[in-house]
């Protein structure tokens, strides 16, 4: 089927097919085609449960177009990863924005219903934002959405993710009936069970544009699941260099999983030293420059930036959650741009962006888990790592490759793996932390207005469609028992009805138990003068926060930390003898909070590293979700009129904002300035906004880390800040 027929059958305009015609797309494949023929482009709810880089998202396309040109209403894409909605929208902005189609995109800030979103003709947005948008009663998104797309819907077998996308795809549905329901995944055992319950015709197929060989490397060979064999012949000794290196000298890119963050940098600084000398001299020119982006993405590299730009040199990299989001981005379109031959990844990059590779390479399919020890991962998880290899119009066939360590267990390997079903998705709702929130957020929401309503609400959730609503109601009651406890909510004979408590808690984007900690804290200011330690330490000890991994040896210095600073604290202190676990909770919580403390001090992002053995995306994330905390334990001391609070939690939520020393807060509100250039403003003796104003451009541009165009910038910027003064007084 042709494109073109697809438009014409459909009434949709010409411009969309030149628009595919220029991305190379001229014919359906097999998967689209029973997409259409089963009623996608008729408003009909779909799953399609195909491989990567089959189609699904074109079949999504097609639909949320249709809907926008022939004004049928607005569409909603929605996404697991923040990294994942840039993706999409960079390519649907530049795909379809000369048709006239808007696209937006919204990842964050959960404190806000943002009525201008409704502009955009297509909205890509992580399910948590969507979330958040519905719990401020956000009435357009049920008013104009038309298509909603839930990529990777899959995740709803996820502990973390799954409840949050499982609620709003139940709560978009009850608000918008007729809404058209895309959902989008690789296959998986029981797509149609998903089918079922969405109401949706199901799309299965095992089809590839480029065809996948699955096989296990042993001494030199590679053994496929259609009977091949591949002799892997190099002078390399190592088992994953010979495999990496054999792919690229053929031409070819590989992707590399392995389980830690420390074993993708070395298998990539192990990996980029036989890759190196299979550069050509203008690759090498061209992986300069982005060696040069990532070193520089912090203002001050460390190690870890070092080590990652010294591999991109050399054509290979690693890429983990530890590191900047700029530097992630940086390897991903280097490896898209065919000049990064190698990348070295953990597991989380299966699931995220899309790159395909000639060859993915699984080292590690064993996972430490307590209590077990070392058990082989997910068959879904191999499954997502598998299905990156096979480049569309590079390749003639995709190989999925892993490594056994022994003769015996080449056939292990097929059994557990090669010819081994993923996993039935099943719900991960019925949790007390899981529904909290969201049985919070129904009630202050007006989504609900008593039990019988709510429950009904629940026996909509793909929960109930796998147990039972029965299953759940008992986890239902306890959490209305903890809500109307907490004076979240309170019971008007049958209604159940938000408290002002419970509706800023649920606007604010929390877990309900973390209210209650931030709560109990904040009035306990009132008798105990908040330190910055204390404070931290308070937000540290909400569920909300993630907590780092205590090493053996942090004890003793975390315990005389606590004693130096016990006195402090804002809440409950454990027993360490009747409750060790609890004591060592408090201890977790501790170093945290000197991480977030140290990231406010100045403190090098190396040394910060070095110190507490986390990476910079890692530092950023934690930051994040700490600034997010303070905001929310400030807008619950105003709430309870704890005055005294409301001053250092403000200035303290700026400061981890930008992680800066309190000086330099006027600085670093200008674009442009973080805390390494506000830090070299100060000390050359720019300390104001009227310092800046007084020096020339010229004088700023010496400023080390400023240069002339970030002089220029921040120039404009204070006189149009001291214009704006003048006016104002006047």
């Amino acid at each position: 089927m042709k494109v073109k027929d697809v438009c014409e059958k459909y009434g949709l305009p010409d411009q969309i097919v030149q628009v595919l015609e220029k991305s190379g797309i001229t014919t359906l494949y097999p998967p689209q085609v029973d997409a259409i023929k089963k009623g996608a482009l008729s408003e009909k709810n779909l799953v399609l449960a195909v491989p990567t880089a089959s189609g699904k998202t074109l079949v999504a396309e097609f639909c949320m177009l249709k809907s926008v040109l022939k004004g049928s209403g607005k569409c909603l894409y929605i996404v697991p990863l923040r990294a994942l909605a840039s993706e999409k929208y960079d390519e649907f902005k530049e795909k379809y924005g000369p048709l006239g189609v808007k696209v937006g995109i919204s990842t964050g800030d959960f404190d806000v219903a943002d009525p201008r979103l409704a502009r955009y003709d297509i909205l890509v947005a992580t399910s948590e934002k969507v979330d958040s948008l519905l719990r401020h009663r956000a009435k357009w998104l049920a008013d104009v959405i038309s298509v909603v797309v839930l990529d990777e819907v899959h995740l709803i077998d996820d502990p973390g993710r799954g409840p949050t996308l499982e609620i709003l795809t139940a709560r978009l549905r009850q608000v918008n009936p007729k809404l058209q329901v895309l959902a989008l995944s690789a296959t998986i055992k029981n797509a149609d069970e998903i089918a079922e319950w969405l109401g949706a015709e199901l799309v299965k197929s095992e089809w590839r544009p480029v065809p996948l060989k699955k096989g296990v490397y042993h001494d030199e060979k590679i053994k496929f699941d259609d009977g091949s064999k591949r002799v892997v012949s190099t002078e390399v000794g190592d088992d994953l260099g010979a495999l990496a290196i054999d792919t690229v000298r053929e031409g070819g890119q590989a992707l590399v999983f392995v389980s830690t963050r420390r074993s993708a940098q070395a298998a990539a600084t192990l990996i980029a030293k036989y890759v190196r000398g299979t550069l050509a001299t203008t690759e090498r020119e061209q992986l300069a420059a982005v060696a040069k982006a990532v070193e520089g993405a912090l203002g001050e590299p460390t190690r870890t930036c070092r080590q990652l730009a010294d591999c991109v040199r050399q054509g290979v990299a690693f890429h983990h959650a530890g590191l900047h989001h700029a530097q992630r981005k940086a390897v991903e379109d280097a490896f898209r741009k065919n000049l990064i031959k190698v990348i070295c990844a953990t597991p989380t990059l299966a699931a995220g962006v899309n790159l395909p590779s000639r060859r993915t390479i699984i080292r590690d399919y064993r996972r430490y888990v307590e209590p077990y020890g070392l058990v082989f991962i997910p068959v879904l998880e191999f499954h997502q790592m598998a299905g990156r290899a096979g480049r569309p119009q590079y390749d003639e066939y995709g190989e999925a490759v892993v490594i056994a360590h022994s003769r015996r267990e080449v056939e292990a390997l097929f059994k557990e793996f090669i010819r081994a079903e993923p996993e039935r998705i099943t719900s991960k709702l019925a949790t007390e932390p899981a529904l909290r929130a969201h049985v919070l957020a129904a009630i202050a929401a007006g989504y609900v207005s008593d039990a019988g309503g709510l429950l009904e609400f629940m026996g909509h959730t793909f929960f109930a469609y796998q147990y039972s609503v029965g299953d759940v109601e008992r986890v239902v009651q306890r959490v209305l028992d903890f809500l109307e406890r907490e004076e979240m909510i309170r019971r008007q004979g049958e209604l159940l009805l938000a408290t002002p408590f419970g509706e800023r808690v649920s606007r604010l984007y929390i877990d309900p138990l973390s209210a209650v900690v931030l709560r109990d804290g904040i009035k306990s200011i009132a008798t105990k003068e908040p330190t910055e330690l204390s404070l931290l330490h308070l937000i540290c000890h909400t569920p909300d926060m993630g907590l780092l991994y205590l090493r053996r040896n942090d004890y003793s210095d975390l315990e005389l930390i606590y004693l130096d600073h016990a006195d402090e604290l804002l809440t409950p202190i454990p027993d360490p003898q009747r409750e060790p676990d609890r004591f060592e909770g408090l201890l977790a919580e501790l170093k945290t909070a000197q991480m977030i403390q140290a990231w406010i001090d100045e403190v090098k992002e190396d040394d910060i590293h070095e110190r507490f053995g986390i990476g910079a995306g890692d530092i950023r994330r934690s930051a994040d979700t700490a600034e997010w905390l303070l905001y929310a334990a400030h807008e619950l001391a105003s709430l309870f009129k704890v005055r005294v609070a409301l001053a250092p939690l403000r200035k303290l939520h700026e400061r981890v904002r930008h992680g800066v020393r309190e000086e330099l807060l006027e600085l670093v509100r200008l674009r442009g300035i973080g805390r390494v250039r506000g830090r070299s403003l100060f000390r050359a003796g720019y300390r104001k906004l009227a310092d800046i104003e007084r020096a020339t451009q010229e004088e700023l541009a010496r400023v080390p880390y400023i240069g002339p165009e970030i002089a220029k910038s921040i120039k404009r910027q204070v006189e149009q800040e001291i214009n704006n003064e003048k006016l104002s007084a006047t």
